[in-house]
């Protein structure tokens, strides 16, 4: 059984959160109404991730964040953003949070990105003793417009990085969050050309449009190319996809707090926050990254 911890200071939000995750399979809930409870819960009882409102009054959640990167490096934090809470979000996001979700998400996509951090942290722990030997590789992939095969091959990779010592264990699930974001990026708006648009809402018309150029000319026989390098010193990867590309330098900064909230971006504000270098080509159909070892 997977113990999250909700913190909001609303005990409205608290309890709606809350009675949506009591009702998924596999999920225990607890609840705290402050970062200062909620650190408290943490240093005396097995929590596996904390799911955190950020504007509260006392300790807030960017204070949560950090305290728990001190102390707790092995539970991930999963942000709850709303209006007027963009800025310190972004704060929150570098200073060690996985991923964060829009407090008004259904619970599919709550869900969704719950799990994503859950399974990256779950197999960081298990991986780590099985890879501490490897010390260089290069790898590529041509993977097939699968949202499963784009999960799989950021997992992988992030595995590889974590056996070379390249980051700390509590900066990798941030690198396989956004090694999947930039794979999804090139499978479902590049090669099948969705728009960010379509998943507001229950996102139905966004999956049901991928279910059906995934079997469609011209999407079907696109592909996603991969290639990284991996050693103790850097990782980089270099993901292509065949769709018509877009222009870079059209794109929103993702990183202001102002964007924050957007649906297009999202991914994009993510991959800049966790790796180091991110570069497109002319045509904007590969993006290079960079995540370089952590200072000694």
């Amino acid at each position: 059984m997977v113990v999250i911890l909700v913190v909001d200071d609303s005990a409205t939000d608290r309890t709606r959160i809350a009675g949506l995750l009591s009702r998924m399979e596999g999920y225990a809930v607890r609840t705290a109404a402050g970062g200062a409870e909620a650190m408290e819960i943490v240093d005396t009882t097995a929590i596996d991730l904390v799911l955190t409102d950020l504007q509260m009054p006392e300790v807030d959640g960017l204070e949560l964040v950090r305290d728990l990167r001190r102390n707790h490096a092995d539970v991930p934090v999963v942000l709850m953003t709303g209006t007027g809470s963009e800025e310190i979000a972004v704060q929150a996001m570098k200073a060690g949070a996985a991923n964060y979700v829009n407090k008004t998400s259904g619970p599919q996509w709550l869900r969704e990105n719950i799990e994503r951090v859950l399974a990256a942290q779950g197999e960081i722990q298990s991986h780590k003793e099985l890879l501490k030997n490897l010390r260089h590789d290069d790898y590529e992939f041509l993977l097939e417009n699968d949202r499963g095969l784009m999960a799989s091959t950021a997992r992988f990779l992030r595995q590889a990085a974590q056996a070379t010592g390249l980051c700390a264990d509590s900066d990798l699930p941030r690198l396989g969050i956004a090694m999947e974001e930039a794979l999804l990026n090139a499978c479902l708006h590049g090669n099948l050309e969705l728009d960010s648009a379509l998943r507001e809402g229950d996102g139905d018309q966004f999956n049901e449009l991928a279910r059906e150029r995934s079997s469609r000319q011209p999407w079907m026989d696109r592909r996603v190319t991969v290639r990284a390098s991996i050693s103790p010193q850097q990782f980089k990867i270099e993901i292509t996809d065949d769709g018509p590309g877009f222009d870079p330098s059209c794109l929103p900064d993702p990183t202001d707090p102002e964007n924050l909230l957007k649906p297009h971006g999202r991914g994009i504000m993510m991959i800049r926050l966790f790796l180091d270098e991110v570069q497109w080509n002319e045509r904007g159909n590969r993006v290079t990254m960079v995540k370089n070892a952590n200072p000694s």
